[in-house]
């Protein structure tokens, strides 16, 4: 049995009513025949699927790169600094969402590309990893998210 809805219904522009397939499941699958956060993207196009989960696999980096940057000098206005802090935290909120909305294909190469992306993007950018040692530790202009 497979946990997919195969149909929807909606009204076209001129007010008839239409059926048209959808790729919507209700469960984790594998393939490259998907809709992952537009309407026909990428569709059964491999190398657009490839193209999809390299895109969510980059949401996802900067989401973490967002989420550790420091680009806010010590001593500039706090006003100006407290917009900024907020326009990138808007940013980093509204692209987090765009990376759960293309999870909920419940595509396993989406799921695990989102995966991946948030893994690398700590290791780079939140870890000890890549830290220069010594002197003191710059702090992130958002706090990280809980």
């Amino acid at each position: 049995m497979v946990n997919m809805v195969e149909t929807t219904s909606a009204w076209n522009t001129t007010g008839l009513h239409v059926h048209r397939k959808s790729l919507l499941h209700m469960s984790f699958y594998w393939g490259h025949k998907s809709e992952i956060l537009f309407s026909g993207w990428p569709g059964s196009n491999s190398g657009m699927y490839a193209l999809a989960l390299m895109f969510v696999f980059a949401l996802a980096v900067t989401v973490e790169w967002l989420s550790y940057c420091s680009i806010i000098k010590p001593g500039a206005n706090k006003v100006a600094a407290g917009f900024f802090q907020t326009a990138m935290h808007t940013v980093r909120a509204g692209l987090s969402y765009m990376v759960m909305l293309a999870v909920m294909s419940f595509n396993g190469g989406v799921f695990l590309s989102a995966v991946f992306g948030h893994a690398v993007g700590f290791l780079v950018f939140g870890s000890r990893a890549f830290r220069k040692s010594g002197g003191s530790e710059k702090k992130p202009d958002l706090p990280p998210r809980k």
